[in-house]
């Protein structure tokens, strides 16, 4: 048994590992260690690729293992932080616990429902080999455990009153689910080659994200994934 060809699929497993942990601490409502793990997590679906093309030894395996790993990092996790949200929402202005609350919170979990339709999609899909069909599952998760971590760590009002607003956080809910599953063209990262005429908004996405990450903090990661669909957008 050759170890090369199964390289990738322990960093997939890795993924899998930090999931499982940011699963863990979601559920506890340390969204701050959940972050840190779905991150890692993520670096880990990004380098299992990588690996995978420079050993090439990609495999129908390593295919279905991404996805498994995947919709725990980025389809349960986001799930369950967007009810922890609602939750700690509603909790927060009735000061108790009853199903209502409980009914109402399930809602979060539309995220991982679409997360798991997207995942099945793209395996089925041929055309999304270099560029996607709809938000990935990554970035949909970078967008909803950014949320908590920017009430925790900013002061603007009316930023910690749309996190505060139950209704804000369902129609987050509703509307990156729709863009999950969204027949909408976006551009992958991988490079090719690296002309700037035939990867200019690319190379804008990353400067300008670079320039967003280090001015805004985590204001910037929602916006960042709003720049990427944008400029998807107009690259059509």
């Amino acid at each position: 048994m050759k170890i090369k060809k199964h390289i990738p699929n322990f960093l997939t497993l890795g993924n899998l590992l930090c999931g499982t942990l940011a699963t863990i601490f979601a559920v506890q409502s340390d969204f701050s260690l959940a972050g840190i793990f779905v991150v890692i997590g993520i670096f880990f679906d990004f380098l299992d690729g990588f690996v995978a093309r420079l050993l090439k030894v990609s495999g129908e395996l390593g295919k279905q293992l991404d996805s498994l790993a995947d919709m725990v990092t980025s389809g349960v996790v986001p799930g369950i932080i967007m009810s922890k949200l609602i939750q700690d929402n509603l909790i927060s202005r009735s000061n108790s616990f009853d199903t209502a609350v409980l009914d109402i919170s399930i809602i979060g979990l539309i995220l991982t429902l679409s997360a798991c339709y997207r995942l099945a999609k793209f395996n089925l899909d041929t055309r999304q080999s270099d560029s996607f069909i709809g938000l990935p599952t990554p970035a949909m998760s970078l967008f909803v455990i950014s949320l908590p971590l920017i009430q925790m760590h900013t002061d603007i009002k009316i930023i910690q009153d749309l996190i505060s607003n139950n209704y804000f956080l369902i129609a987050v809910t509703w509307f990156l689910s729709y863009l999950m599953n969204a027949e909408i063209p976006l551009f992958s990262l991988k490079f090719k080659e690296y002309s700037f005429k035939n990867n200019w908004v690319k190379y804008i996405f990353l400067l300008t994200s670079l320039i967003l990450i280090f001015t805004l903090n985590f204001i910037s990661i929602p916006i960042v994934i709003l720049l990427y669909v944008f400029l998807s957008l107009i690259k059509k």
